[in-house]
């Protein structure tokens, strides 16, 4: 889709969406290998590249894929790549690095059934966890559910602006089911799409510190050939850029790190709150599993359940926040994903005090239905 092409509506699967959103956030370099069932972003890509100078590379393997767009990104694009479990756990090391050093980037994981190779052409939300603890030590990532096509779209478009304002690595985090779903998305044109760019660094001098930050807490980025002096190592580092395990520079790089996402949580916290407000019961779904909890959430309010559901769509960090003011006073949550019982765990930490909460877990590698919702509301209110 070129820059100049106007506002049109189209059918896309999830997988040409999440493509066709990282053209228009400006995504000029892609690199990855396939893997089912994430392939279609990889083979989009290869097509709507070379229509806007843009770059596209296959790689021998997911680590060398990940290498590849921390490269490209240090050279001063916008980059993607995309892959599934298996080559998710392959992108970790470089995920960390990509966090430590502050290297914007965009990673898609079109979840399957797991562990190992497991279900190839099934969905999952397994990786919940894994996407935000994946790779080592305490690091910085942001990752974004979107639960329909439209939303892949504009919540790639999203993801780009987050990883090139906060100088972080972003992940896109759906399933097999939506990313092989088709449905009706608008595309926009190119005066219609709000993009952000990374701070880049201006005027070349000498004491030029390139992870030196203000308020913001958001260091500076350079092009190479751009006259400044800058070093990056994945060993934590000085402002300087080179390696130090000064305990007193070493507690005020990790603290900034961490503490540049609290700070901007107005900039990355998305949520979505329906029939909150009066509801006894609250689901807590994301992805997939979410549009069948609108189905079950109608049901039971139909048979006189008062029940609403919260989603959320960034789902690391998690909005605390927001969940913390609308589960106040309700008698029972209900989290349903297609897991053994990963975002559980979260919401376990955040329920108010006599507040049940029961888990709704699917692993056969088939989607939870609104009817198993609906049943495991029941269940919940008849056991308060």
């Amino acid at each position: 889709m070129p820059d100049s092409a106007p506002t049109k509506t189209v059918n896309l699967p999830g997988n040409h969406a999440c493509a066709l959103g990282a053209i228009a956030a400006g995504c000029r370099f892609y690199a990855g290998y396939p893997i089912t069932p994430s392939s279609e972003v990889a083979e989009r890509m290869s097509v709507e590249l070379p229509r806007v100078d843009g770059v596209f590379i296959q790689m021998e393997d997911e680590v060398a894929s990940m290498g590849a767009i921390l490269g490209a990104s240090m050279g001063g694009m916008k980059v993607m790549t995309a892959t599934s479990g298996p080559g998710f756990s392959l992108k970790q090391e470089n995920i960390g690095y990509a966090a430590g050093a502050e290297i914007p980037c965009v990673i898609v994981n079109v979840m399957r059934g797991g562990p190992s190779t497991g279900l190839p052409t099934r969905p999952a939300q397994a990786d919940v966890m894994q996407a935000r603890w994946g790779t080592h030590g305490d690091h910085p990532i942001v990752v974004i559910t979107p639960d329909s096509v439209p939303e892949i779209y504009a919540q790639t478009i999203r993801a780009f602006n987050l990883s090139e304002q906060l100088r972080v690595p972003v992940v896109m985090l759906y399933d097999e089911a939506l990313g092989h779903l088709i449905e009706q998305v608008s595309l926009s044109g190119s005066g219609d799409i709000e993009i952000a760019n990374r701070k880049w660094a201006a005027d070349p001098k000498p004491e030029f510190q390139p992870y030196a930050s203000g308020d913001d807490l958001i260091p500076e980025m350079v092009r190479p050939g751009d006259g400044f002096r800058t070093h990056t190592t994945g060993l934590t580092h000085a402002e300087n850029g080179f390696p130090t395990q000064d305990p007193e520079l070493v507690d005020q790089y990790m603290r900034r790190i961490l503490d540049k996402l609290e700070i901007h949580n107005a900039l990355i916290e998305s949520f979505e709150a329906i029939d909150t407000e009066d509801a006894d019961y609250l689901v807590v779904a994301f992805g997939i599993t979410a549009r069948a909890a609108r189905r079950a959430i109608k049901q039971a309010r139909e048979q006189g359940v008062r029940v609403g559901m919260f989603r959320p769509i960034t789902l690391w960090p998690f909005p605390v926040a927001a969940f913390e003011s609308i589960v106040g006073g309700k008698h029972g949550v209900l989290i349903a994903e297609m897991n053994a019982g990963q975002l559980i765990t979260e919401i376990e930490r955040y329920r108010p005090a006599g507040c049940r909460v029961d888990g709704l877990n699917r692993i056969d590698g088939e989607t939870i239905t609104p009817r198993q919702i609906l049943n495991s509301l029941r269940e919940l209110a008849d056991n308060e």
